[in-house]
């Protein structure tokens, strides 16, 4: 056996005493747990052919369109107009919020007189390997902030969209 050999083996220092849990500072004798973040259900962006992409916009267009006609109807100053895909609803002392399709981006486009304008893409929410199957969500998100068109009607005129989405 090499000299080396039998010097590293001879300065092993082995242990059987209990290990007491401490953190890597010497005055550390109870370091609090790691702060876990909650698994959120993150949005995936989903290819669309075109004519998905135009099933689901012009359906999403139309329930947005009867809701907005329901609010209508309670508040004879609201109007909504749809025509050429663009939908015009113009709400009394706010200004107008127009929505329309943009196929090129696949993507629909909101102008809102409060928040300026914002351009919605089709995500699913719940898809990934940690999920079940078919439990997925769809709907359309504006990607730079996470927020949905529901969600700024809710927010900018206690608007309810809430719709049933096509999966």
């Amino acid at each position: 056996m090499p000299a080396t050999a039998t010097s590293v083996s001879q300065s092993r220092f082995l242990s059987f005493s209990s290990r007491q849990a401490k953190g890597i500072l010497p005055d550390s004798d109870n370091p609090a747990p790691p702060i876990i973040e909650e698994d959120t259900v993150k949005p995936v962006l989903t290819e669309l052919s075109d004519q998905e992409y135009h099933d689901l916009a012009d359906e999403f267009l139309l329930a947005i369109q009867d809701r907005l006609e329901e609010v209508a109807e309670k508040n004879d100053q609201v109007d909504v107009e749809y025509a050429a895909g663009v939908l015009n609803v113009t709400f009394p002392e706010i200004g107008t919020y127009v929505i329309n399709k943009q196929p090129p981006n696949k993507q629909i486009w909101l102008s809102s007189p409060i928040s300026g304008p914002k351009r919605y893409d089709y995500v699913v929410y719940g898809e990934g390997q940690a999920h079940k199957e078919d439990t997925a969500v769809g709907d359309w998100v504006y990607l730079r902030d996470g927020s949905t068109i529901k969600s700024l009607f809710l927010d900018e005129l206690n608007v309810n969209l809430t719709l049933p989405l096509p999966q």
